[in-house]
């Protein structure tokens, strides 16, 4: 009986992987980071205004407990 020949396992890219990989055909290194920048910014601005929301809330019911 042969042994089965061994198996090689190769991973699947991701849908971002994908998207990565047209992207980098697609446009110049600049035009790249310039958007990865400009999504990051999005995040971080999300981020911050979340924050402001729960402390806005923390300071009603503040408000609210001493009055």
């Amino acid at each position: 009986m042969q042994a089965a020949p061994p198996v090689r396992a190769t991973a699947i890219p991701s849908f971002t992987d994908a998207l990565r990989a047209v992207e980098s055909l697609l446009m110049s290194g600049g035009q790249r980071t310039a958007r990865r920048n400009a999504w990051t910014s999005v995040l971080e601005d999300r981020r911050r205004a979340k924050d402001r929301v729960e402390a806005q809330q923390v300071l009603d019911q503040a408000a609210t407990l001493t009055s």
